[in-house]
């Protein structure tokens, strides 16, 4: 009887080494993929902002040429002149110069509310959908211009989320999140403040807003790059 019982705690013995075994070689095996993964989304990340530095430098460079054009325009005939404010005009309305002018300014923060234990924290977080419905409200209302952490807001610009941070036109941030908005201060803030409306739906998570108005409110340029490899301009014929 003694001997099969030394057996047993032999056997046992023996399936639990082979157990921890598999288990220690599987966590390593994740660690390596981890590792792997997160030094080819570096790669990635360094060769994206790389790509953005180079066409950034071709902003520069471009600006640069309309500059000249522009200084030479004011100097020619009047359908030079007409031409150059087409430009600025068209240049202001894409978001590719600062503009100024009465609005609102929005100062979003996460809650400082004191959980409960087992809550869930995220709820009192902001969130990418909260700025962008935001920003929709605003936009619904007629703002102009709208930035958020003086990120300009264009057609191609994007705000999600990523881990804890908010990714707006390719840059994180975290809070808090200033949102400027060139337009009828009265509008806008009451765009806001609506019933049931977006500030509401944030103060009832215990998310931070405060709005203040101004009569003189800075926006500064979108500084990234707007290119089209797939829209082309349509030259009309058969679709």
């Amino acid at each position: 009887m003694k001997k099969s019982f030394f057996v047993s705690i032999a056997f046992v013995c023996v399936v639990l080494g082979i157990m921890i075994s598999t288990q220690f070689r599987n966590v390593k095996n994740s660690d390596s993929l981890t590792v792997q993964r997160a030094e080819e989304l570096t790669s990635k990340l360094n060769q994206v902002q790389k790509e953005r530095d180079e066409l950034k430098k071709q902003i520069n460079d471009l600006e640069s040429k309309i500059s000249d054009y522009e200084n030479s325009a004011a100097k020619s005939s009047t359908v030079t002149k007409s031409l150059k404010d087409d430009l600025d005009k068209y240049k202001e309305l894409a978001g590719l110069s600062d503009v100024e002018g009465p609005g609102i300014i929005v100062t979003i923060n996460d809650g400082n509310t004191q959980l409960q234990p087992g809550a869930d924290q995220s709820a009192f977080l902001i969130h990418d959908e909260d700025l962008l419905n935001i920003v929709n409200e605003l936009r619904a209302a007629g703002a102009e211009a709208i930035s958020i952490n003086d990120q300009r807001l264009v057609a191609t610009s994007e705000i999600r989320m990523i881990g804890n941070t908010i990714d707006i036109n390719s840059v994180r941030f975290t809070p808090p999140y200033v949102v400027k908005a060139i337009g009828n201060p009265d509008t806008l803030e009451a765009a806001l403040r609506l019933k049931g409306g977006i500030i509401d739906t944030l103060s009832n998570w215990g998310i931070q807003v405060n709005i203040k108005r101004s009569d003189k409110i800075l926006v500064k340029k979108y500084d990234g790059v707007l290119t089209y490899k797939y829209a082309k301009p349509y030259e009309g014929g058969n679709n």
